[in-house]
């Protein structure tokens, strides 16, 4: 018997759900290559077009996708360059950027639209209604948590 085998499902589960991230960033950026896009560029678009009714800030972004404000300024800006997207100062608030996407990222969410079915459909083969509405509800109660660490630590004074 491997060593996994013995592990503890916490251990194991903590593990796979980092192995698995990275698995799926390596996989989804092989694919994206081709669109001159990174599977975190393409993922901000995807939060922004799927997350918010109108043009989000930079802060929550950050706040949506669990990341820094200075991570999701880099992608951005990279994703200005790229035409995908624009920062704009906030009409009320010029110390605000909110996001918008592009035209660009309409024709690229076309294109990509039908890689990005046939990636999701292997990654999710042979998994049934009943194990993905469990794993959700383990990955909301993890996301939950997670909230509640950073608040304490916030709270603290700690760096969350």
């Amino acid at each position: 018997m491997i060593k996994l085998d013995w592990m503890k499902d916490q251990k194991f589960v903590f593990g796979s759900v980092m192995i698995v991230a990275n698995r799926m960033d390596t996989l989804l950026g092989r694919d994206l290559q081709d669109f001159d896009i990174t599977s975190k560029q393409w993922f901000l678009t995807v939060v922004l077009g799927n997350s918010f009714e109108k043009a989000p800030t930079i802060k929550e972004v950050a706040k949506e996708m669990g990341s820094s404000h200075q991570n999701i300024k880099q992608v951005a800006l990279k994703l200005e360059q790229k035409g995908f997207l624009v920062l704009e100062k906030d009409k009320k608030d010029a110390r605000v950027t909110r996001l918008k996407l592009t035209s660009e990222n309409e024709k690229l969410a076309e294109i990509t639209q039908d890689k990005a079915a046939i990636f999701t459909q292997e990654l999710f083969n042979g998994i049934d209604k009943e194990e993905m509405s469990n794993a959700r509800a383990v990955l909301q109660k993890m996301m939950s948590n997670l909230a509640e660490m950073e608040a304490r630590r916030s709270e603290s004074g700690e760096e969350a």
